[in-house]
């Protein structure tokens, strides 16, 4: 039997990334209280308490599920301009993230 390759196993991995995403997705969908915050509301706190400063990899995903999201939500961030890592290491959100607010509204 012949090894995979490493692009092969790459797409199987980004494929397990995309299933998992969805299955959170879905418990979310089925658990949803309606006296929870809504979404965008802890999109929006999320982005206030990041702010500009770069964040670990570690500090993140404690951010994210802070706020009630998936630490995996951060790659979909990072594929979506919302979020990017740059050459120290550290995960800051791009200008989008940033303007995203005001955009809709928030006047924090």
């Amino acid at each position: 039997m012949e090894e995979p390759s490493s692009s092969h196993m790459r797409q199987v991995a980004a494929a397990l990334r995309q299933i998992s995403a969805g299955f959170a997705a879905l418990a979310d969908a089925i658990s949803a209280d309606a006296t929870e915050t809504p979404a965008e509301t802890r999109y929006r706190t999320l982005i206030s308490e990041w702010g500009r400063r770069g964040l670990t990899r570690a500090e993140a995903s404690a951010l994210f599920r802070k706020h009630g999201f998936s630490p995996q939500a951060a790659g979909g961030w990072v594929r979506g301009d919302w979020l990017e890592i740059r050459d120290d290491g550290r995960r800051y959100l791009t200008d989008r993230s940033l303007r995203w607010p005001a955009e809709q509204g928030d006047s924090r």
